[in-house]
């Protein structure tokens, strides 16, 4: 049975959303889930709801990284915090991997102390699941937000990585990668992408197809979508705002009068089937990818919905072995090198 270490006091609505996605992941998915906290606060929560059957465990803690803390002072400081003992399960062995919904930065900073890069693995990266115009066919966006300040070697190993996880997390036979740009001729962009660029397409380990731009991910056009921190979490964050925007002007229009409200409702399950596509909930979480152990960062404001797919993701990381594979792949030392 895989057994995920959840930090029960990290997000907007912990421990009640927490702890209630953590039962709905063990009776849906069948996985033991070890709850990281406050004893008497995670215990009043599990109270809330029949629990029998399930494999849930309490872990204590006794400290909390706030999200307002500066996230690498705080888990030096809080070595008992809910955070940095449910990463350390991992390293110990007790959990196959971490669910966690609070400070993304904190998050990082306790992977790299309690687990440590893979080798030959200069930065751990945040990967997100982007929808695209293929309903059972997202790409992955690596780097979200973990390095805003990038090197062309950084890039590669993002990609060798992102297509790591395409294929064995969501099947994808020979994911095509690309880079990130203004423009898909090879002379367009800064520097760093221009060198990016020449790493990816000497290597023979990946399906590298060149630049793609902004509009080309949600139609389907690449699999994994390599980028600096910096621009990854601007475009995540629009895409975020723009599905938002959607669904919010998909509403008012459908309200508008009498005519619209009727076919809204005829028009119900495409719309539901529209907003799974786009909602976070549903994808769960950010991968923190080349530490290693598996790790799933959820969104801060996660309710109960995206903890459990979050729990579901770090399953499916579990059983694909990707940590492994990561490793396996840059076990010789393939950090690229400009041709």
């Amino acid at each position: 049975m895989v057994r995920i270490a959840v930090d029960a006091m990290g997000g907007d609505y912990a421990p009640r959303e927490v702890v209630h996605g953590a039962i709905l992941a063990a009776k849906e998915f069948g996985v033991s889930v070890l709850l990281v906290g406050n004893p008497d606060a995670v215990n009043a929560e599990l109270k809330r709801h029949p629990q029998e059957g399930l494999n849930i465990e309490v872990v204590p803690a006794t400290e909390v990284v706030g999200m307002d803390e500066k996230p690498s002072r705080a888990v030096l400081k809080k070595k008992d915090s809910s955070i940095v003992v449910a990463t350390r399960l991992v390293a110990q062995g007790r959990a196959d991997g971490v669910v966690a919904a609070g400070s993304t930065g904190a998050a990082a900073v306790a992977a790299q102390l309690e687990l440590g890069r893979i080798a030959n693995v200069d930065r751990s990266a945040i990967a997100c699941m982007m929808p695209t115009i293929t309903a059972s066919k997202p790409c992955v966006m690596v780097d979200c937000g973990a390095n805003v300040d990038c090197t062309p070697q950084m890039l590669f190993q993002f990609g060798l990585m992102g297509s790591i996880l395409c294929e064995g997390l969501l099947n994808y036979e020979n994911p095509r990668v690309g880079i990130l740009n203004l423009g898909t001729e090879e002379t367009k962009g800064t520097e760093l992408v221009k060198q990016a660029y020449k790493l990816l397409k000497a290597s023979s380990k990946l399906n590298f197809i060149g630049f793609v731009e902004g509009r080309d991910f949600p139609m389907s056009k690449v699999d994994v979508v390599v980028t600096d921190g910096f621009t990854g979490n601007v475009a995540l964050k629009t895409a975020e705002g723009i599905a938002r925007m959607i669904s919010v002007a998909l509403k008012q229009e459908l309200l508008s009068s009498l005519r619209t409200k009727i076919g809204g409702q005829i028009a119900e399950p495409a719309f539901q089937a529209l907003k799974n596509r786009i909602d976070y909930n549903e994808s769960g979480g950010a991968l923190l990818i080349g530490v290693k152990g598996v790790y799933v960062i959820a969104h801060g404001g996660s309710k109960h919905t995206a903890i459990k797919n979050a729990i579901r993701a770090a399953r499916d990381l579990v059983n694909a072995d990707v940590v492994k594979k990561i490793e396996s792949i840059l076990a010789n030392g393939t950090t690229g090198s400009t041709p």
